[in-house]
């Protein structure tokens, strides 16, 4: 039987009381059972004993995992299972990327740092550092897209507020004072910053305009089988069409938005205020198979990654050591060419037109899709540059989305 859990009144108490809680945190027990009720009444002691001992300024979330590290031991590596990444350990750790929820939720269970202390002090940092300078917008190329009415002339004061006005008022996690939603994927850069979010609130707008027409969304829906039959579209001429009326017809928004200038953009997802999944497609290459594994790819971070506070952007041609996006690009090449079938196949043993063709056939999916796999997977863009489908994606989108024109 557990002691009895009293007001915390000493040094040694509330360390053994932060030991209870990451040992209880770490069984995660059903709301409503012993434990449970336990593991929040000592958070609330703890919390109220935190609150009188540092009662001026709360431990910086950086300052606390560091500290956490020396006390354990733990080398910048050791932090890679709650990071994803050992980029993004030295990013976070030299502040110069923010906590994501599911770091926090990773950290809080694994190293036993209070969610308070990592979801609060990060938020207030956040809004100290990165203050919205609404002048870095692409303003110019915002209005020149239509976007924006034009600024003719307008004080630079105005225009800052029609861009305030245009990101602020989709309510999506863009606050005043700061962005707080998080961007993750190879895509994102600081310098990119701006552009990327004025993209996102592009495709979160048009996302909008479709929701009368959209299906019910059911998460348990997607599946390995549901990526594959997405794949399978591909063997049609107007599949790339035909792919964005199956989506939707599920509850996915798909919005086909060329990227801004200086960003490398292929496609993102993620979810609206109200849950709602979109995903993005820039057609950035103008190739049927880099289509195909795109959107697949971006599937693949709905049914697995996407949660209400992070969007995933995506640069394809870009290396990266984030687990996520490997589980994503796996799930792509699985759904479209599966592996089993891959390494036995003609079309990867003895590759030509004839054997593409026919490995096609038998998958149903384009012979673009066989065609990109080969050139990846060798290095060699020259080969097969017939068979790639350059050209014959964008046209597809174009009554809808003029700018692609």
């Amino acid at each position: 039987m557990p002691m009895e859990a009293k007001v915390i009144r000493t040094e040694q108490q509330y360390h053994a009381y932060l030991d209870e809680v990451q040992m209880l945190m770490a069984q995660m027990p059903p709301r409503g059972t012993p434990e449970s009720e336990r593991l929040e009444l000592l958070t609330v002691l703890i919390e109220a004993y935190e609150n009188q001992k540092y009662p001026i300024e709360a431990p910086d979330p950086v300052d606390a995992i560091l500290f956490r590290m020396q006390e354990k031991g733990l080398k910048q590596i050791d932090l890679v299972p709650y990071f994803g990444t050992r980029s993004r350990v030295s990013e976070v750790l030299s502040r110069k990327r923010p906590l994501t929820v599911q770091m926090i939720r990773a950290l809080s269970v694994g190293l036993g740092i209070s969610t308070e202390t990592l979801v609060g002090i990060s938020d207030a940092e956040q809004s100290k550092r990165e203050a919205v300078d609404w002048r870095k917008f692409p303003l110019k190329e915002m209005v020149a897209r239509g976007w924006l009415r034009k600024m003719t002339g307008k004080a630079p004061a105005s225009a800052e507020e029609t861009v305030k006005d245009f990101v602020s008022s989709l309510d999506w996690g863009f606050g005043v004072s700061s962005f707080r939603r998080t961007l993750g994927g190879e895509a994102y850069s600081p310098t990119t910053k701006y552009a990327l979010y004025a993209w996102l609130a592009r495709v979160v707008q048009r996302a909008r305009e479709k929701r009368e027409t959209l299906g019910p969304f059911e998460r348990s829906a997607l599946s390995a089988s549901f990526l594959r039959e997405v794949a399978q579209l591909s063997w049609s001429e107007r599949g790339p069409l035909i792919a964005v009326e199956f989506l939707e017809k599920h509850g996915i928004a798909v919005v086909i938005e060329p990227h801004l200038k200086g960003t490398m953009l292929d496609g993102a997802a993620l979810k609206d205020a109200d849950g709602t999944p979109v995903i993005g497609m820039t057609l950035r290459h103008d190739r049927i198979d880099n289509f195909w594994f795109t959107l697949i790819h971006e599937i693949a971070h709905l049914w697995k990654h996407v949660d209400t506070d992070e969007a995933f952007l995506d640069d394809l041609d870009a290396p990266s050591e984030d687990r996520r996006e490997a589980e994503a690009n796996r799930l792509a090449r699985e759904a479209l060419i599966p592996r089993v079938m891959w390494k036995r196949s003609d079309a990867y043993l003895s590759p030509s037109r004839e054997t593409i063709d026919r490995l096609a056939r038998d998958l149903k999916v384009h012979p673009a899709v066989i065609a990109g796999r080969l050139r990846r997977e060798s290095g060699n863009y020259q080969q097969f540059s017939e068979l790639v489908g350059q050209g014959e994606v964008r046209h597809l989108f174009a009554s809808n989305a003029e700018e692609l024109g």
